[in-house]
């Protein structure tokens, strides 16, 4: 944590950033790893997969308990994106990028979405489903989404600036939509987090809510365009 950081941190009101720095750390811990997957691909991010997919479906089997039809639904939605995942990491031109620039998007997601929404506040995005996020806070996630979507041209030297922008802006709102749908079921089952496998963030399911979503857009996208959609 920078010194610039940990000083907003301290000045900020009490309890506004509680179990941030839990968060970084288990962040801190488990992002190499998974960087590590993407990177070197084969059997790596596999098995990560592997190792992922028994966990999300028992969270969805606590969160939907007596509603088989949206357990069903969660469960297929869940699986479609580990799909996507080893799809188009295993794309032989840009997998490793396509997945490093959709995950460098969910986390300045994350990370405009939370310190925007928190310091600036104002209006509820969906206060009966999750009252702690904002409007502002949204705005900030695909501002801060667009900007890294766009440097993602100067990093990997590949494709149109302005359309990993808008991409980027898009990928946002559609991870945004996935934590909400968590959220929602998280609120229907009366539980706070959907699991307590890591700590600050609770369950598999609350770290990857939105990345869920987010591969799944981008696994369509690249269906319906072809090619080596976005970078060629």
């Amino acid at each position: 944590m920078s010194v610039a950081m940990a000083a907003s941190v301290a000045s900020a009101p009490p309890g506004r950033f509680r179990g941030l720095l839990l968060r970084i750390v288990s962040a801190v811990v488990l992002g190499p790893l998974l960087l590590a997957a993407v990177w070197f691909g084969f059997p790596w991010i596999d098995v990560v997969a592997a190792i992922v997919a028994p966990l999300m479906i028992g969270e969805w089997l606590r969160l939907t308990r007596g509603r088989p039809v949206a357990r069903g639904l969660f469960i297929l939605y869940s699986i479609a994106a580990l799909l996507a995942l080893l799809w188009l990491r295993h794309q032989p031109g840009f997998g490793r990028e396509t997945i490093l620039w959709l995950l460098a998007c969910v986390w300045a997601t994350d990370i405009g979405a939370y310190f925007i929404g928190s310091y600036a506040g104002g209006a509820k995005l969906a206060p009966s489903i999750s009252p702690s996020k904002t409007w502002s806070g949204l705005i900030g996630g695909i501002c801060a989404s667009a900007v890294v979507s766009a440097l993602c041209t100067l990093v990997f030297d590949a494709g149109d600036t302005v359309m990993l922008a808008v991409t980027g802006a898009a990928i946002a709102v559609v991870a945004q939509v996935g934590d909400l749908l968590e959220s929602a079921a998280k609120r229907r089952a009366g539980v706070k987090d959907s699991g307590r496998i890591i700590p600050g963030h609770g369950g598999i399911l609350d770290r990857i809510d939105g990345l869920i979503a987010a591969l799944l857009l981008i696994a369509v996208i690249r269906l319906l365009t072809g090619g080596e959609w976005p970078w060629a």
